[in-house]
C-alpha cells in the first residue's frame, strides 16, 4: 500500500528532526531533547521505513551513528567504522536481543562481557610501533575529528605502550569522560567567575549542565592548554584496527592485553555465562549508579567469543553481537511554578515548565520542555501542581505528569497564550491537523535570532565565534536583522558594539571563510523546512547553482532522486516569497558563493547501475566508497534488491545482505574487483 501524503511528510519531518538533534548531541554537545525522545523519533522513522520501504533513501539517517565532524579540527577517516550500538530499553528487549544472538549461533553456549556504559565521548587512539600518533572522535562513525593534541593532555592515556609490545598498528577505542569531582570543580569555578562578572556589571557566562557535555566540550577546545585544566579521564573498551598483535580468542583477552599495554580498563567489567546473569548485573548497577564517581546511563553487553562475533556479523549501523542496555531515567517530584512559551526559528511556540529547583540524576533541574499544546493538555499539568520530573537519559529533564492528590483546590487548567511573547505581540496560530502552535509574524525577533543562530552554526555555514551570545548582542543592537546582514559587518561596527580588536578580526575572518562554503551547506543554513543535508547535496549537484535551484519549478525539483514532492514544494515555496528573494540578494551582494559545487570529472562508468557496499574495505571508508560510486554516475544503495548490479563485500560484511545477494544471484565483488568496476563499469 502506497504511503499517504501525511506519512511522506512525517518521514521528511522526522529526518529533519533526527539530523538536527543528532548534530546537537554529537556535534555541538548541546542536546535539546532527551535520549528517550530521540529514540522515539528514530523508532517512529524506522517503523515508517519498514512499512514503506519506498520511502527509505539510499543512505538512511538511521544508518549513521553520529554527526559530521566540524571544520574546527582536521578530519580523520576511520579505517574501520566506529559503529553505534542498538539499544535495549528494558529487560524484555534485552532478552529479545539474547534470543537473536542464540538463534544466530544455533543455540551454542555463549558467554557475555558486561561493561558499564560511560556517559562520555567515544574516542579512537592509534598507536604505531608503540607510540601514540593520532586521536580522533567518532564523528559520524566514518569521519571524526583529529584531537591528538588535546588527548595528549589526558594523563590516563599512555603516550607509549608499556611492556615489550610494539605492534605496527594498535587502534584502541574507548570513552573520554569527566568525573563527578572534575565536573564539580569546573562548575564551581564557572559560578565564581560569574559572581565576579555580575559584580562588574557584565552578563554571566553559561555554566555546564552535566559531565557529558562538559567533557565533550572540554575535549574539543581549540587550545589544548584549556583541555589540560579540565581533568578528563579515559576508559579503554575495544580494539579497532590492529597489525602485529597476538591472536585473541575472546573479548576479555583483548581487555587483558590492553591493560598490560598501560590502558585503564574499567574495574567493573564482568564475564558471565548466561543472560540471566547479565540481567542481574544490569539490575545491580542500576540501583548503585549514583554511588560511582562518574556518570553511567546503562550497561553494554557483548558476546565474549570472537569467533562467535564473526558469525553474528553486523547490521548497517551496529554489531549484532553487542547491545546497549539503557537504564530507565530517575524521577523526582517538585513544584511547577509556571508554564511559559519560547519561540523557535520556524515560529514554533514551545511551552516549558519553570520548576522549583530539584536534584535529579545528580544535577539540579529548574526548567523542562513541555513540547506542545497537546502535551500540556494530555498531561494536564498546571502552575501550582506538584509534578513528577524525570531526567530522561540522564541529560534532559521531562515533566511526566501531576501528582493529583496534591493539586490545589482552586487549580485551573493552563491555557495556551494567544500572543507571541516578543515585543510585537503577534497572534499565535495552530494550523488544522498540526500539533504545533506557531508565531507567523515574519518580523518576530525571536524567530529572527533563532534563524541567525541556525545559519551560523556548524550544521549551517559554520561561522566560528558567531554563537548565540554574539547573535543576541548584534540583533538586540539592531546591527543584524537577518542572515544577510552578517556579510556587511565591518571592524568599525563590531568595535562600536564592544568587541575587541582581536575578536573582531577573528570573527570577520570566519565570516569571510564562510562565503565559500559549498552550496549544499548554504542550502541547509537557510533553514528551509524539510530540506536536510542529503537532499541539499542532491540539489546542489544536479542544478549547480543557487540561481538554478531558485528558478526551478516544484516538478523539476521533485524529479531529483532523494528530493520528492514534500521537499520540492517546500523549497520552491521558500524561494518564491518576496522576503526570501530580498534575503538572497543580500547574500549575493555580501559575496556568498552561490555555485560552489565540487565538480566531478570521473568517467560515468556506473551510469544507471546500483552498487551496494557491505563490510569494511582497506582502501576506502564507507563514505568514500559510496562517493566513488556516485561520482561515476551510479547509485549507492543501503540494501540489496533485484535491481542491484553488484555487492561489494569487505571485512565483517552484513549477513543479511550476503544472503539476499545469493538468493537473487547478485554478483559479489572483493575490493580489487570493486576498483576494476569503478574503472571500467564491467564485472570481472
Amino acid at each position: 500500500m502506497a504511503a499517504s501524503k501525511k506519512v511522506v511528510a512525517r518521514a521528511a519531518e522526522l529526518r529533519e528532526l533526527i539530523s538536527y538533534h543528532n548534530d546537537r548531541y554529537f556535534g555541538a554537545d548541546e542536546p535539546e531533547i532527551s535520549d528517550a525522545e530521540f529514540d522515539e523519533l528514530v523508532r517512529e522513522l524506522r517503523n515508517i521505513e519498514t512499512e514503506h520501504p519506498e520511502l527509505k533513501p539510499e543512505q538512511s539517517l538511521l544508518d549513521l551513528p553520529g554527526a559530521a565532524s566540524s571544520t574546527t579540527f582536521a578530519p580523520v577517516t576511520h579505517r574501520q567504522p566506529m559503529m553505534s550500538l542498538d539499544n535495549a530499553m528494558d529487560e524484555s528487549e534485552l532478552r529479545a536481543w539474547g534470543e537473536r544472538v542464540a538463534k544466530g549461533l544455533d543455540h551454542q553456549p555463549t558467554r557475555f562481557v558486561c561493561e558499564l556504559k560511560i556517559d562520555g565521548l567515544a574516542l579512537s587512539l592509534r598507536f604505531e610501533n608503540g607510540a601514540l600518533v593520532q586521536a580522533a572522535t567518532r564523528g559520524d562513525g566514518k569521519v571524526g575529528e583529529d584531537v591528538t593534541a588535546n588527548v595528549a593532555t589526558i594523563k590516563e592515556v599512555p603516550k607509549k605502550l608499556q611492556g615489550s609490545a610494539r605492534p605496527a598498528v594498535l587502534e584502541v577505542r574507548g570513552e573520554v569522560y569527566m568525573s563527578k569531582a572534575a565536573f564539580d570543580h569546573l562548575r564551581n569555578a564557572k559560578m565564581k567567575e560569574n559572581e565576579a562578572r555580575i559584580a562588574a556589571g557584565k552578563k554571566p557566562q553559561p555554566v555546564p549542565a552535566n559531565p557529558r557535555n562538559a567533557g565533550a566540550g572540554s575535549l574539543r577546545q581549540k587550545d589544548a592548554a584549556v583541555t589540560a585544566t579540565r581533568e578528563l579521564s579515559f576508559w579503554a573498551y575495544q580494539l579497532g584496527e590492529v597489525e602485529g598483535v597476538p591472536q585473541f580468542d575472546s573479548h576479555h583477552d583483548t581487555l587483558d592485553y590492553l591493560a598490560k599495554c598501560g590502558f585503564p580498563i574499567n574495574p567493573e567489567v564482568r564475564v558471565v555465562d548466561s543472560l540471566d546473569e547479565v540481567v542481574k548485573f544490569c539490575a545491580h548497577w542500576q540501583s548503585l549508579r549514583n554511588d560511582l564517581p562518574y556518570i553511567i546511563d546503562g550497561v553494554v553487553v557483548k558476546v565474549d567469543d570472537l569467533s562467535q562475533r564473526e558469525r553474528l556479523g553486523f547490521t548497517s549501523k551496529a554489531p549484532r553481537w553487542a547491545v546497549a542496555v539503557k537504564f530507565p531515567p530517575e524521577e523526582r517530584t517538585t513544584l511547577l511554578r509556571d508554564i511559559m512559551v519560547s519561540i523557535g526559528r520556524t515560529g514554533r511556540a514551545t511551552p516549558f515548565a519553570v520548576l522549583e529547583p530539584v536534584v535529579v540524576a545528580g544535577s539540579t533541574v529548574s526548567m523542562s520542555t513541555l513540547h506542545n499544546r497537546e502535551q500540556v493538555q494530555l498531561k494536564d499539568v498546571r502552575p501550582g501542581d506538584t509534578v513528577v520530573v524525570r531526567k530522561a537519559g540522564d541529560v534532559i529533564p521531562e515533566v511526566v505528569g501531576p501528582v493529583l492528590a496534591l493539586r490545589p483546590k482552586n487549580s485551573k487548567p493552563w491555557k495556551f497564550p494567544t500572543k507571541c511573547p516578543c515585543d510585537l505581540r503577534s497572534t499565535l496560530v495552530q494550523a488544522e491537523g498540526e500539533a504545533d502552535t506557531r508565531c507567523v509574524e515574519p518580523e518576530c525577533p525571536n524567530q529572527r535570532d533563532q534563524k541567525i543562530i541556525h545559519f551560523t552554526s556548524r550544521v549551517g555555514m559554520d561561522i566560528e565565534g558567531f554563537g548565540e551570545k554574539t547573535v543576541y548582542k548584534l540583533s538586540d543592537a539592531g546591527v543584524i536583522e537577518d542572515v544577510g546582514d552578517i556579510y556587511s559587518l565591518t571592524t568599525e561596527t563590531l568595535l562600536a558594539q564592544g568587541f575587541g580588536e582581536v575578536q573582531s578580526a577573528n570573527l570577520l575572518k570566519s565570516i569571510d571563510t564562510s562565503r565559500s562554503r559549498p552550496l549544499e551547506k548554504l542550502l541547509v543554513a537557510l533553514g528551509i523546512k524539510h530540506l536536510g543535508p542529503a537532499a541539499a547535496e542532491s540539489l546542489a549537484r544536479r542544478f549547480g547553482s543557487l540561481d538554478a535551484i531558485t528558478a526551478a519549478s516544484a516538478d523539476e525539483l521533485s524529479a531529483i532522486d532523494g528530493v520528492g514532492d514534500v521537499i520540492a514544494e517546500s523549497v520552491a515555496g521558500w524561494f518564491a516569497t518576496k522576503q526570501h528573494k530580498t534575503l538572497i540578494n543580500k547574500l549575493r551582494k555580501g559575496g556568498v558563493a552561490f555555485d560552489n559545487v565540487v565538480v566531478v570529472d570521473a568517467p560515468q562508468t556506473l551510469a544507471g547501475k546500483t552498487v551496494v557496499v557491505t563490510g569494511t574495505l582497506e582502501r576506502y571508508g564507507r563514505e568514500e566508497a559510496q562517493r566513488a560510486i556516485k561520482d561515476r554516475g551510479g547509485k549507492s544503495a543501503s540494501s540489496v534488491s533485484a535491481k542491484t548490479f553488484a555487492l561489494v563485500v569487505g571485512n565483517e560484511p552484513g549477513a543479511s545482505k550476503l544472503k539476499k545477494a545469493i538468493e537473487l544471484g547478485v554478483p559479489q565483488l572483493d575490493e580489487k574487483s570493486f576498483e576494476r568496476l569503478l574503472e571500467t563499469g564491467e564485472l570481472p
